[in-house]
């Protein structure tokens, strides 16, 4: 035991180190801008999961998901759009903690983690590369202005979520683990119709990167959510995914056919949200019908 607390601690150290490394490139206050020192959270240690044989898995259904962080349920994902000292919202931890090589990114050109993006690859994503632009300067001269590029956290609606339902007939359980998570980009595209007067616009939802759930739980674990209520005790964002506090509906299912989504074969709107809802209602009979009574 005397170990194990050895280890933590040091563990914990290395975990406030490298926080303080990163917080170099903000902007920090010049005052101590609370009364105390928070050390709880950024030196947690995220809770293990259950190990599970393979034998003991009974059943298992893959299912895809969206987080709308529109919803206000999910603004402790959404918020704040603005860096801000105190605390950070779910993809800004994301997009720091890839900077810095605590966690990859992958590519999302498919969802199985086959390759690996890097950190301008991901501001490239997230539309926040450099440009060069043609401006006039004070002389009436046209000249190459290089534009640092920025990214625009109000964009990020939503979050494409991958993970796992299961039954470990060893523990009479029903679990779920999340395997992945991806961005979601929202962008408007312009249409021409081809006539000057008439142009339209669509939302463009765009894919940015990928991040491998398990290995970001170690930076999730340690990264404050906002509490409403209590700005002394807050949970953090592997406690939010663990318990669920989340609003989400379902897009996709594995199946035989490529594992399509619902909107392939069903007509959008009501119809795809009441096929999500078949699904979801199959995953709770199945473990209720487990059970005698």
């Amino acid at each position: 035991m005397a170990m194990k607390r050895i280890l933590s601690l040091v563990v914990g150290a290395l975990l406030l180190h490298s926080l303080a490394l990163q917080a170099q490139d903000r902007k920090e206050s010049l005052e101590r801008d609370y009364f105390y020192t928070r050390e709880t959270n950024p030196a947690r240690i995220p809770i293990p999961y259950q190990f599970v044989r393979e034998a003991d898995v009974l059943w298992s259904k893959r299912i895809w998901r969206i987080v709308d962080l529109r919803q206000k349920m999910n603004y402790l994902l959404y918020y704040p759009t603005v860096i801000m000292q105190d605390r950070e919202s779910f993809l800004q931890r994301l997009v720091r903690a890839i900077k810095y090589n605590e966690i990859n990114a992958y590519d999302p050109i498919d969802d199985e983690f086959t390759t690996r993006m890097s950190y301008e690859q991901v501001l490239k994503n997230l539309g926040a590369e450099d440009r060069i632009e043609k401006q006039e300067d004070e002389n009436g001269q046209v000249v190459d202005v290089e534009i640092k590029g920025q990214i625009d956290w109000k964009q990020i609606k939503e979050l494409l979520v991958k993970e796992d339902w299961f039954f470990d007939k060893q523990r009479s359980v029903m679990e779920v683990r999340i395997i992945g998570i991806c961005p979601i980009l929202h962008q408007i595209q312009q249409l021409n119709t081809g006539e000057e007067s008439d142009s339209s616009q669509q939302i463009q939802r765009k894919q940015t990167f990928w991040v491998y759930f398990p290995e970001a739980r170690n930076v999730l674990a340690n990264t404050d959510v906002f509490n409403a209520f209590n700005d002394a005790h807050r949970i953090t964002f592997d406690d939010l995914f663990w318990k669920r506090q989340f609003d989400s509906y379902i897009i996709k299912e594995s199946n035989v056919w490529d594992n399509r989504l619902i909107s392939e074969y069903t007509f959008s709107g009501v119809q795809a949200l009441l096929e999500a809802e078949r699904i979801k209602t199959e995953l709770f009979n199945f473990e209720h019908d487990l059970w005698e009574y």
